[in-house]
């Protein structure tokens, strides 16, 4: 089983949107949302390809998580130095 972790632009009124949109994807196992951070993580075998699809069709931006994400969210939440120093831990 596969974890594929997505950026998608929300609110909280969008949780529910997204968890029933990815539970119709074939091979999603599990669907954790995380809200404040933007970040949803699928649990499966299914596509990523397939993932982003079906979040575009009902209209919500998603792109593929990456440690710049956590980064620009750690800032916005006022965290910034400490996820500064875990973003460059990384390399």
């Amino acid at each position: 089983m596969e974890s594929t972790e997505l950026k998608v632009e929300m609110v909280t009124l969008h949780e529910k949107r997204v968890r029933k949109c990815l539970s119709k994807v074939k091979g999603v196992e599990r669907v954790e949302v995380e809200v404040s951070l933007e970040k949803v993580v699928v649990t499966g075998y299914a596509n990523r390809s397939k993932i982003l699809k079906a979040l575009r069709r009902v209209g919500l931006r998603a792109e593929p998580w990456s440690p710049r994400n956590e980064l620009l969210s750690a800032y916005a939440a006022g965290s910034y130095l400490m996820a500064a120093n875990n973003y460059y831990s990384l390399f």
